[in-house]
C-alpha cells in the first residue's frame, strides 16, 4: 500500500500540471507563451539541480528523512502558493520553482529506494516492483487531472483552482508521516560509484534518450489535451471522463506490460506498445467534431501504450543501475530530468507555435488555427514515437535478462 500511495502522490506533480497549467494561467491573466517559456526555464533549473539533488542524497544518505521531509513538506507548500494563494506571475515561479524541486527530489529519492529493495535482481523483480509503483503513480495522475475540473465545476474555475491546492497540500503532510517507516535505510552491500563517468556508459545513454525520445509524444498530446477536446473535438463536458479514460486503461493496463515484458523480453513488448500509440496518434488527426465514442476508443488505445511506457523503461534503467555499480541517486537524477525536460521541450515547442497562429483557448478560432493544434496533437507525436522507435530497436537482447548487459569486472 506505501509504495502506490507514494507513487500516487508524486505523480500529481507531473502530467496532471501540464495539463492544467495552460489554462490555469489563462485565467490569471497569462498567455500561453508566457507559460510555454516558463516552463522550459523551470526545466533549465531541473537541468543543473536534478543530478546534483542525486549526488546529494548519495553523499550524504544518513540525511535520507530529512530529505524525505523536505521533499514532502516542499510539494506541500509549493501547492499551496501556486494554487491556493494564487499570486501574479511571480508568485506563480515561485509555487511551482518549490513544487518541482520537492517533486524532483521525492521522485530521486522514491526510484533509487525501489532499486535498492529489489537490489540487483532480474529485470523480473524490477518490472513488478515497478508495475505496482506505476500502477499507485496513474491512480495519482487520474485524480489530479480530474479533480480541478470537478471542483471547479461546483465551486467555480478559480475557487476549484484553490480547494485542489489545499488537497494537494494536505495530501503531502499525510503521506509524509505515514510512509517513514519506507524510507529506512539499506545496505546494498556493494560499492557504488559516485561518478558522473558512470552515465557516460553506452546503456545508460542509450536509455537515457529513449526515455526522452519516448516520453515526448505523450507531453504534447497532454500538454494540447483540454485545448483539442474542448475547441477542436467540442467536447469539452467530456474532458474529464476522457481522462480519466486514458489513466485507467494505462493503471489497469500496467500489469500486463510487467508480466509480458518477463515473458517475451521488454524491446519487443516496448516496441509493440509504441506501434499501438503511433496508430491512436494517427486516429486522432482525422476526427470529426463531435466524435465521442472515437476519441474515447483512441484514449483507451494510447493509454494502454502509457502503461508499458511507465513501467517498462524505468525498471529496465533501475536494474542497469544496480548492475553496473552507479550510485541510485545519482543515476535517477539524471533520469527525473530526462523525464521532465521532455515535457517542458512539448510546452515551449508547441504553445508559442500555437500561439502564432492565432489560437484562443474557449475561444472563436479560425481553421487555420484548428488545423495547426490537429498536427501538433495528432501528428507530431507519430513522428516522434517513430524515431524512438528506432533506438529501441537497437537495444541488445538477452535471453535470461533481457536488455540488461553482463557487468564486466
Amino acid at each position: 500500500m506505501t509504495v502506490p500511495l507514494i507513487a500516487a502522490f508524486l505523480a500529481s506533480a507531473g502530467i496532471p500540471l501540464y495539463i492544467h497549467l495552460p489554462s490555469f494561467a489563462a485565467e490569471l491573466g497569462i498567455g500561453l507563451g508566457t507559460v510555454g517559456y516558463l516552463l522550459f526555464g523551470l526545466r533549465a533549473l531541473d537541468f543543473v539541480q536534478d543530478p546534483l539533488l542525486g549526488r546529494l542524497v548519495d553523499r550524504f544518505p544518513t540525511y535520507r528523512s530529512y530529505f524525505v521531509s523536505g521533499a514532502f513538506v516542499g510539494m506541500g507548500v509549493g501547492f499551496w502558493i501556486a494554487f491556493v494563494m494564487q499570486p501574479n506571475i511571480f508568485g506563480l515561479v515561485l509555487g511551482l520553482v518549490l513544487v518541482f524541486t520537492a517533486y524532483s527530489l521525492g521522485t530521486i529519492l522514491f526510484y533509487g529506494q525501489g532499486a535498492a529493495i529489489v537490489g540487483a535482481g532480474t529485470d523480473s523483480a524490477h518490472l513488478r516492483f515497478a508495475g505496482r509503483r506505476e500502477t499507485g503513480a496513474l491512480v495519482g495522475i487520474v485524480v489530479a487531472a480530474i479533480l480541478p475540473g470537478v471542483l471547479g465545476g461546483f465551486y467555480g474555475v478559480r475557487q476549484g483552482y484553490a480547494i485542489f491546492g489545499v488537497v494537494l497540500a494536505a495530501a503531502a503532510i499525510a503521506i509524509w508521516l505515514f510512509s517513514r517507516s519506507f524510507w529506512t535505510p539499506l545496505a546494498t552491500g556493494r560499492q557504488e560509484s559516485q561518478s558522473f563517468r558512470g552515465l557516460l556508459q553506452p546503456r545508460v545513454l542509450q536509455l537515457l534518450l529513449i526515455a526522452l525520445l519516448n516520453a515526448l509524444p505523450v507531453a504534447i498530446t497532454s500538454t494540447l489535451f483540454l485545448f483539442f477536446v474542448e475547441d477542436r473535438l467540442v467536447l469539452g463536458d467530456y474532458a474529464g471522463l476522457f481522462l480519466v479514460l486514458f489513466f485507467l486503461t494505462a493503471g489497469m493496463s500496467a500489469p500486463f506490460w510487467s508480466w509480458a515484458s518477463a515473458r517475451f523480453g521488454a524491446r519487443q513488448v516496448l516496441l509493440c506498445a509504441m506501434s499501438l500509440a503511433i496508430v491512436s496518434f494517427i486516429g486522432a488527426y482525422s476526427l470529426p467534431v463531435g466524435a465521442a465514442w472515437q476519441f474515447g476508443l483512441i484514449c483507451a488505445a494510447s493509454g494502454a501504450a502509457l502503461g508499458a511506457d511507465m513501467v517498462i523503461l524505468p525498471a529496465l534503467f533501475a536494474n542497469v543501475l544496480m548492475k553496473q555499480g552507479i550510485a541510485t541517486g545519482m543515476g535517477f537524477g539524471v533520469w527525473a530530468f530526462a523525464a521532465k525536460i521532455s515535457l517542458a521541450l512539448a510546452a515551449a515547442i508547441v504553445l508559442p507555435v500555437l500561439q502564432s497562429s492565432g489560437f484562443s483557448p474557449k475561444g472563436p478560432n479560425t481553421a487555420e488555427a484548428l488545423q495547426r493544434l490537429n498536427f501538433l496533437y495528432a501528428l507530431l507525436p507519430c513522428g516522434l514515437k517513430a524515431l524512438a522507435m528506432v533506438f529501441v530497436a537497437q537495444l541488445p537482447r538477452d535471453k535470461k535478462h533481457p536488455l540488461v548487459p553482463r557487468r564486466v569486472d
